[in-house]
């Protein structure tokens, strides 16, 4: 690592910052999940303004240190990471990009009536919960009927 002796542009930083996976959805980058909430120079010190998908969050202090690790990996010797709470985080702080992404890593993106649109698997709409509780705890269990496939299912905050 060589430190940086000119300020690299925040539009570098949200670059490198897009580069770094979600802990809990690999496919998925910090900057697509949403929780990057800005990042600023204040002076010589990188500001990353973080806003954690909620309180209890097991990934809080994984996603830091990632973040500290890829900043100061790319030189960034002075580096504040700020946590905000409010406003809280939303599932509409999904990008795009990242909703795309779920999909088609088999995750079915939250959706505002508060379950899956379709099968990420085959695209059918004949969807059934299985259980609230999927493998992190803001997903949920769901089961295509036409393809049989269970699937995750992002919740909707």
């Amino acid at each position: 690592m060589s430190q940086v002796t000119t300020q690299p542009s925040i539009t570098q930083v949200w670059d490198w910052l897009d580069a770094v996976p979600d802990p809990e959805i690999p496919v998925i980058s910090l900057v697509d999940l949403g929780i990057i909430r800005d990042v600023a120079w204040e002076g010589k010190t990188l500001v990353v303004t973080v806003t954690p998908t909620y309180s209890g969050c097991p990934a809080t202090a994984v996603i830091a240190m990632d973040i500290e690790t890829a900043l100061r990996g790319r030189g960034i010797t002075d580096l504040r990471l700020k946590t905000q709470i409010s406003p809280a985080w939303t599932t509409d702080w999904l990008s795009e990009k990242g909703r795309t992404k779920l999909e088609a890593y088999g995750i079915a993106p939250p959706q505002p009536a508060g379950g899956p649109e379709k099968c990420p698997h085959c695209g059918s709409t004949h969807v059934t919960k299985v259980s609230q509780f999927g493998s992190t705890p803001c997903k949920a269990h769901w089961r295509c009927q036409d393809c049989l496939e269970p699937f995750d299912y992002f919740k909707c905050i």
